[in-house]
């Protein structure tokens, strides 16, 4: 039906029913009988669905748009999700590989990896995963550090930078301390062995805050898993999606908006499929309740 109105007014509808054998009322019949359940329901979604897609980076896929849809109280199934998707030419992101940039000092004393590929915790604040990423741009290389909860998945911290000093990963870890006020004991902070970690600076800023450090081997990236999959993310989600990029402040201000993003709508399948504030705070009322 849809071609032959498409073409109505060029070839006119009687000669084209007649050249795609299609009776008059068979034609007549159907542009008279009301939409469909399915078809009223299709056309109220579509809108919602390219809209919730691109308010989310244009990089959630069928399943995560599904969850969103009902966490809005629309009652939805996946495959009806996949196929208005498809039909709208919209997927969710494929994610790809991570560049390595770190850089270790062999003259430098290694904290024990205390973490051994465990990235889980019972609570905030037990365990923060650290490592930075980079970001060209046409004026000079960005440098980009994060501090992740590894609880919640929140990116509690994070620092941009022209240059990948002691300083870039010491503001980001300042900015996490800021932000989760006084720290329990029994944090234990963990990276992988760039120089930047293992500086003097920067250990002995955790010790301050009373901060096991934790380091993982050189070029290993599954010591640093989790840290090594929110680089990955931001580069594909922002980075990748979103250049080219001019400056550092370009930079700075595009990575604000994504991690606020990240951390209060962002649906983290580790945390049960809802973002990371949302989380911490369900934790929250749980030990208030339970007090």
């Amino acid at each position: 039906m849809a071609y032959i109105d498409l073409h109505r007014d060029r070839f006119g509808v009687e000669p084209i029913l007649h050249a795609l054998e299609v009776a008059p009322s068979t034609y007549y019949c159907a542009k008279s009988r009301p939409p469909s359940k399915r078809a009223i329901s299709d056309a109220a979604l579509k809108p919602r669905i390219l809209t919730l897609w691109k308010d989310n980076y244009e990089v959630y896929g069928v399943r995560k748009v599904t969850k969103a849809l009902r966490r809005e109280g629309v009652t939805v199934g996946r495959d009806q999700v996949g196929r208005l998707m498809t039909a709208l030419g919209i997927q969710g992101l494929v994610r790809g590989k991570a560049k390595r940039t770190t850089k270790a000092d062999p003259s430098a004393v290694r904290a024990p990896d205390l973490v051994r590929r465990d990235f889980t915790a019972t609570e905030p604040n037990r365990l923060w995963v650290m490592d930075f990423t980079y970001v060209p741009t046409w004026s000079a290389t960005v440098y980009v550090a994060f501090v992740v909860d590894a609880f919640s998945r929140a990116i509690v911290g994070w620092k941009a930078a022209t240059t990948m000093r002691t300083d870039l990963v010491l503001d980001a870890l300042e900015m996490a301390i800021w932000r989760r006020g006084a720290m329990a004991k029994g944090l234990v902070a963990h990276s992988d062995a760039g120089s930047q970690y293992t500086a003097i600076r920067f250990t002995e800023r955790l010790a301050e805050i009373g901060a096991a450090p934790s380091i993982g081997t050189v070029g290993d990236s599954y010591d640093n898993a989790l840290a090594e999959t929110v680089n990955g993310l931001y580069k594909n989600e922002l980075i990748h999606r979103r250049g080219p990029w001019r400056t550092l402040d370009d930079v700075e201000v595009a990575t604000a908006a994504w991690v606020h993003w990240w951390n209060t709508t962002r649906l983290h399948g580790a945390c049960g499929d809802v973002p990371p504030e949302e989380f911490e705070a369900a934790w929250r009322r749980a030990q208030q309740e339970a007090a």
